[in-house]
């Protein structure tokens, strides 16, 4: 297993136990474009926020990097003995934008228990290789390990009504 991998399973090992109209935004020139995914995995999000990452994206992240770190997330909680909480997956030309959609209901039923989840894959991220490696364990959050991997943009959705974007720079 190389280097790369086994972290990455370390990183899946921390998400084990969480288991419409379109929406424009501004693209590269400023034109307004459709985001497709609204309506058919997520309805129109009520809320945004950016997140200013403290990382910077690592050299050799790229579109199979993301997919394999999703793909390992996946297999991780299919592989569970109970029936997964979430599902997590990466679409956009680059598998640039992260979509968790709760498959339970109750898990994301408002802002703060989404962002309860998010905190609770920090705390799990902080006790990884890779962040003890670079000494960021006490800095560096989830949105920090995802602006490593190059995503650009999180999507959570309780899978019903509920939706909420957190752009990461």
């Amino acid at each position: 297993m190389t280097a790369w991998r086994w972290k990455a399973a370390i990183l899946a090992l921390l998400l084990a136990g969480f288991t419409t109209p379109a929406m424009a935004q501004d693209d590269a020139d400023g034109e307004r474009s459709v985001d497709r995914h609204v309506g058919y995995y997520y309805p129109m999000p009520q809320t945004e926020e950016t997140y200013v990452a403290r990382a910077t994206t690592l050299a050799d992240s790229d579109r199979s990097r993301r997919l394999e770190f999703v793909t390992l997330l996946a297999m991780q909680q299919m592989s569970a003995p109970y029936p997964a909480g979430l599902a997590i997956f990466a679409k956009g030309d680059d598998a640039e934008k992260l979509i968790i959609v709760a498959l339970r209901d109750g898990l994301f039923d408002s802002l703060y228990r989404m962002r309860g989840v998010l905190a609770m894959m920090t705390a799990s991220a902080r006790t990884s290789e890779l962040f003890r490696s670079y000494r960021v364990e006490d800095i560096f959050t989830f949105f920090d390990l995802l602006k490593l991997l190059g995503f650009e943009k999180v999507t959570l959705s309780n899978g019903r009504e509920l939706s909420h974007v957190v752009i990461i720079q």
